[in-house]
């Protein structure tokens, strides 16, 4: 009996340690509009890409920006048994853009939730300081239904143009975390709308309470920036859309993945040959697109106690 015991005691006790593990991300997918759609960005066939990606990767739970209730409910159709964390920026309800958290539901349950929103007075969605648009910090408490890790999950969206409210709103998210999570293992995603070089992303690294999950991965595939504004042809250094982590996580793997799509040129197009292919192999020229103006990042951590 006693032997037993010491056997299920160890299980436990290694069923715990792994299952701390979590893939996360943050993807803009760009909201839908009809100047994206007449340029050929249209959104039922950035819906379809964006979602077979996801399904194809299979994160427990990533973060989003931009989407408008009808890009929500049309993800929710597309992906593979994920819920959904957020409200609609401008009336906390269904007005405007969400940053909404999707999850695992078979995998992660969620314990609370809620949002703040980046100005003078976070319960109430208004214009914060020098910003161009409301913004908004949806979060949730989340368990780990295999091993009961519980850990917090906080995604946003910063304002494009206004520095001040960029950095005011750095300085509220850092003491909502505090106040929320209350030294829980925690992640940020989102859009910040500042690079690596940024003082505002200092303000987050220096915090003592997240780092950024690029610098502590043990691997990375990261080719280029995260955004790209519809021209998968652009590269650039810059990395505006970051996961961070409390620092007893560890990073596995970091990902910014670059995947596209093809769609046919407005003129039909002769059909080509290779002599280094086979000769029932045949190319027509096609237009090279991105699913969305941003690319996604995904990490995969370890929470180390």
């Amino acid at each position: 009996m006693k032997r037993y015991f010491t056997f299920a005691l160890a299980f436990c006790f290694c069923m715990a340690l792994s299952a701390q593990n979590l893939f996360v991300g943050t993807y803009n997918i760009r909201n839908h509009n009809s100047s994206d759609d007449s340029k050929g960005n249209v959104w039922t066939k950035r819906c379809q890409v964006i979602c077979d990606q996801i399904n194809f990767e299979d994160p427990d739970i990533f973060g989003t920006q931009e989407v408008l209730v009808g890009q929500l409910h049309d993800l929710l159709k597309g992906l593979d048994g994920y819920g959904y964390v957020g409200v609609g920026r401008d009336d906390g309800k269904e007005d405007g853009e969400y940053s909404a958290i999707f999850y695992k539901k078979d995998r992660l349950e969620l314990l609370q939730k809620g949002n703040f929103w980046l100005n003078e007075t976070p319960d109430k969605p208004v214009l914060g300081w020098d910003a161009a648009c409301v913004r908004i910090c949806s979060w949730g408490e989340f368990r780990q239904k295999e091993t009961g890790f519980r850990f917090y999950y906080f995604n946003l969206h910063m304002d494009h143009i206004g520095i001040v409210a960029r950095r005011e709103a750095a300085k509220l998210v850092v003491k909502k975390i505090k106040e929320i999570a209350k030294g829980a293992p925690s992640v940020l995603t989102g859009d910040f709308n500042v690079d690596q070089t940024d003082e505002i992303y200092g303000i987050f690294t220096s915090s003592g309470i997240l780092e950024d999950s690029y610098l502590k991965a043990r691997h990375r595939f990261c080719e280029n920036g995260s955004f790209n504004d519809f021209h998968p042809e652009y590269t650039t250094t810059s990395r505006i859309d970051h996961v961070f982590l409390s620092p007893n996580f560890e990073v596995d793997r970091y990902a910014l993945l670059t995947n596209m799509y093809w769609t046919e040129t407005a003129a039909e197009q002769p059909e080509l040959k290779s002599t280094q292919a086979p000769g029932e192999t045949s190319f027509r020229k096609s237009t090279l697109r991105t699913p969305s103006d941003h690319y996604p990042v995904l990490v995969k951590i370890k929470y180390k106690n």
